[in-house]
């Protein structure tokens, strides 16, 4: 009952400063951004593994999902949730019932008036492009794209992935998944696509 009543109190509060914002003269910015959070729904789960084959399930069935942030009130300890169509959510909760999978909660991005974050966090320092998703970075050197520091997480083949991929230029480098499959490399795949990505549009 308290978790219900603070999850309230932090839905009301949100609803406040929509409301605030509106009366304030930015109420087409107000309603575009809820508008844009109507069409989303939200998996949350209590481990981050749910997560990873959640999403792969997801994809593999054909259903055009994203892995992001939470939002801060859906925190749960996990700090990654599976972004899905809203109008395809029966579909989604049947194939994962069906394969023994139940997300903590379901819900839409309007229900907590706040989007999903990214899962990234992009740092520039002189001559370094930093990529960081959940608990792992990867680090390369603009001026040729060499990879120069992967680090971060706790699995014990951390070291193991540093020591196979620095020093490759990124497009040469082997996906992290084709090193291993734990959480960490999970994680390092996420900000290594991010990061190829990056490169691509000139970072």
């Amino acid at each position: 009952m308290e978790a219900r009543s603070s999850w309230l109190f932090r839905t009301c509060r949100a609803l406040k400063q929509y409301l605030q914002k509106r009366s304030s003269g930015h109420a087409a910015e107000a309603d575009a951004a809820v508008q844009g959070l109507n069409d989303r729904g939200l998996l949350v789960f209590a481990h981050t593994g749910d997560v990873i084959r959640a999403e792969r399930l997801l994809r593999q069935e054909g259903f055009p999902v994203e892995v992001k942030g939470p939002p801060p009130q859906l925190r749960t300890g996990c700090d990654m949730v599976v972004v899905f169509p809203l109008l395809r959510q029966a579909a989604v909760l049947t194939c994962l019932t069906a394969h023994g999978l139940e997300p903590e909660q379901t819900v839409t991005a309007e229900d907590v008036l706040l989007e999903p974050v990214s899962l990234f966090q992009v740092r520039q320092l002189d001559g370094w492009l930093m990529v960081r998703a959940a608990n792992m970075k990867i680090t390369i050197d603009r001026a040729d794209g060499r990879i120069v520091n992967i680090s971060g997480g706790g699995c014990p083949d951390v070291p193991w992935l540093a020591h196979c991929l620095c020093g490759l230029r990124l497009e040469e480098a082997p996906p992290p998944l084709a090193l291993g499959q734990t959480l960490c490399c999970y994680s390092l795949q996420k900000a290594f696509e991010e990061l190829r990505r990056l490169r691509a549009c000139g970072s």
